[in-house]
């Protein structure tokens, strides 16, 4: 069966994103929507200026979800409720109560609710999560992981520097390290102390860290800035976060950037309506930051290539092969849940439990205690 799949959202997740979906042999890209004509242009398919006309038309079984954060709960919902199987950009909602309710519409229309794309499929995440389920290296026991980037120096929409509408670095990129911890762990997150940091013209938080607390007893730190000064990829070789070598200014080079440029004509460049991305093959697998995985037999290094296991007689590489495209793993693995009827592994219910590991932290930094993310689940109505 091959999967018609449209797209809601041709902004830069789509961008990134939408070249996987339609190498994949089981995937037929057959539509497009955004308000703006000239993404729908871009996309080069059957476009559609809103949600709405793109479900009455309907002549497609999956919907790709990559519009702005405080969309997704509409519509997620609103493609369950048609019977379309969805995938759904992180974070999967901006609260809650929104992620909560996309789980029970997806249940009740048996459809599939996969979040993603996610840094916690990265290959060589997958690969470390698949050393440590067969016994070979023990239980993760400490997890650190740390990230400093530009995100904040990146062309955005006010919405995307308003915490209350999901921007900030917590919701956009807290997401990934908690799906990437959470995987290694292989245990629910029973508290959590976080710290949220913001000192400069954008009105969001752009900074964090927090300490998890696994119920296995195993512990992980998660550490990250926007700021656009430190780059921690200085730490891999300069290999970025899409997989490709970066220029050791290119930090400099945002802050200066965007100081001078006009900002939406900034951020739609880098969407759809600058044309059809034309990805260059993969150099080195994507990643998000550094990620080392102290287990009870030996630690695991997450690297560009693959992942390095310091055992008793030294480091020893293990490489991962690199796909024929960026995040060709995640198209894989949307078209096997909706063949086999099977959830993914991070599905909805996954999305949800990550998503309050993040308000986790922020409720943590907000009232200087720990927090059990579960509680927040219970006590929605």
């Amino acid at each position: 069966m091959t999967l018609r799949l449209a797209v809601l959202g041709l902004g830069r997740g789509a961008v990134l994103t939408v070249p996987a979906l339609a190498a994949h042999d089981g995937i037929d890209l057959v539509a497009g929507c955004d308000p703006n004509p000239a993404a729908v242009a871009g996309l080069g398919k059957r476009g559609f200026a809103s949600a709405e006309a793109l479900l009455a038309w309907g002549e497609f079984d999956a919907l790709y979800i990559a519009s702005p954060h405080e969309y997704h709960a509409a519509h997620a919902i609103a493609a369950a409720r048609a019977g379309k199987h969805v995938l759904v950009e992180k974070p999967m909602a901006v609260t809650l109560a929104e992620a909560q309710a996309m789980v029970a519409a997806a249940e009740a229309a048996g459809t599939v609710l996969m979040v993603g794309p996610s840094h916690g499929y990265d290959p060589p995440v997958e690969l470390a999560a698949r050393l440590i389920a067969a016994g070979e290296v023990g239980a993760a026991r400490l997890i650190e992981a740390r990230n400093f980037t530009d995100f904040l120096y990146r062309p955005r929409r006010p919405a995307e520097c308003d915490s209350a509408l999901g921007g900030g670095v917590v919701l956009s990129q807290a997401t990934h390290q908690v799906d990437i911890v959470r995987r290694l762990a292989a245990s629910p997150v029973v508290a959590v102390r976080g710290w949220t940091g913001g000192w400069d013209a954008r009105a969001s938080e752009g900074a964090f860290t927090a300490q998890l607390h696994f119920a296995s007893g195993a512990a992980a730190t998660l550490t990250y800035s926007g700021y656009a000064r430190y780059d921690s990829d200085a730490l891999a070789g300069w290999a970025g976060e899409l997989g490709g070598l970066k220029d050791p200014q290119a930090h400099a080079r945002a802050r200066a950037a965007l100081a001078w440029a006009d900002e939406q004509a900034a951020k739609a460049a880098r969407t759809f309506t600058a044309g059809w991305p034309e990805p260059a093959p993969p150099q080195r697998h994507e990643r998000f930051g550094s990620v080392l995985a102290l287990c009870e037999r030996a630690d695991l290094e997450l690297a560009p290539q693959g992942v390095v296991v310091h055992g008793d007689h030294g480091p020893r590489a293990v490489p991962v092969p690199l796909p024929p495209v960026q995040r060709a793993n995640v198209a894989d693995a949307f078209v096997r849940a909706v063949r086999s009827g099977q959830p993914p592994l991070l599905d909805g219910r996954w999305g949800l439990d990550s998503l309050a590991v993040c308000h986790a932290l922020l409720l943590s930094a907000r009232e200087g205690r720990d927090i059990n993310p579960a509680e927040l689940i219970q006590g929605l109505p």
